[in-house]
């Protein structure tokens, strides 16, 4: 590809592309993206540009002296737009050209993110809301069970126990993982936390080997440490594996397989050898509510696999399913190595 290859690309990307010259601190360019998404003429975004970079200099300083923290920046702010301010996310690079220090960059529009982010909030406060008033009512009928029942044999007061043990565990689940402000946090706004993706796996599998004790984990080349929400992606890898749990029967083997991934990445998969899903609801697995033909009798709210796809798309990567050829399917998230 040559330099009009390029340019070409540029000119047509939905984000704006942009180059400062750092000792004039003058734009050499801007994609016409700025006219499409901000109203913006060419002769407008110098003075645009001039309040973005005031603290250019600042930043030069630093950069000379050895911060490399300096060279790449990534900030949130709003511009003005044709009907108003638009949030953005900007991202600049200090690049070193034949032709003297350029800064470099893309304006990325982060309305679709922040309508994701508000989705979240309402479909947190709803589960919260939906799965706790009923627990509240189960966790207070099983106390006064014990209070009242206390000449009940051994046997009923070990199902009181597992109950009330079970109520505690998904209280204690919606406390630590989906109040709003949780799951607003993440991906979203990327926090310095990695994972051990191969103690990651083993943790989340010995924690379900009470329920499945044939619950294998094989790890391929997987990176030491990857960047990821620690407590979203155990909460993503506890949801398939209660599905997989509860939709195959007492005896089945569940398989967690993890490894690098052809397109660039990691997978992580929990395969199972129970009924496949029918080709026709395939497509409506991760649909909020959604619940399939062979769920009759069989507990849930049909939200688990739309929390978990919606936390790993937050982290820039997807979880899909396929059946098997011959018995089972494979739910397969992927999330994407940064580098």
């Amino acid at each position: 590809m040559g330099p009009d290859d390029f340019r070409l690309m540029l000119d047509h990307s939905s984000d704006i592309h942009w180059m400062v010259d750092c000792q004039a601190v003058r734009v050499l360019y801007v994609s016409p993206a700025a006219g499409r998404l901000l109203g913006r003429e060419p002769a407008q975004v110098q003075a645009m540009a001039d309040a973005l970079l005031a603290d250019l200099p600042a930043r030069l300083v630093r950069f000379e002296q050895g911060d490399e923290s300096r060279r790449t920046v990534v900030r949130e702010t709003a511009l003005d737009g044709r009907d108003g301010p638009v949030p953005v996310e900007i991202e600049s690079t200090l690049v070193a050209t034949d032709a003297g220090l350029r800064l470099v960059g893309v304006v990325r529009d982060i309305r679709p993110r922040r309508a994701l982010a508000q989705q979240q909030k309402k479909f947190t406060s709803m589960l919260n809301h939906e799965f706790r008033t009923p627990l509240s009512t189960i966790d207070g009928a099983i106390q006064r069970l014990e209070m009242t029942q206390r000449n009940a044999d051994e046997a009923i007061r070990k199902r009181y126990r597992k109950i009330q043990e079970a109520v505690d565990r998904l209280l204690g689940m919606m406390d630590e993982y989906l109040s709003p402000e949780r799951m607003d946090s993440i991906g979203r706004v990327r926090q310095d936390d990695t994972i051990d993706p191969a103690a990651l796996l083993e943790t989340v599998a010995q924690a379900a080997r009470q329920r499945r004790p044939a619950i294998s984990v094989t790890c391929g080349d997987l990176p030491r440490r990857l960047r990821a929400d620690p407590a979203g992606m155990r909460l993503c890898l506890e949801v398939l594996l209660e599905n997989a749990i509860k939709y195959t029967p007492p005896d089945a083997a569940i398989q967690i397989i993890a490894g690098k991934a052809s397109e660039g990445g990691v997978e992580f998969i929990v395969s199972d050898t129970g009924p496949a899903i029918p080709a026709d609801e395939l497509p409506r697995v991760f649909d909020k509510g959604f619940r399939g033909s062979n769920s009759a009798g069989i507990t849930g709210s049909g939200l688990g696999l739309y929390m978990a796809k919606s936390i790993v798309e937050v982290h820039g990567g997807n979880l899909s399913v396929q059946n098997l050829l011959q018995s089972g399917k494979n739910f397969r998230i992927w999330l994407p190595i940064a580098v």
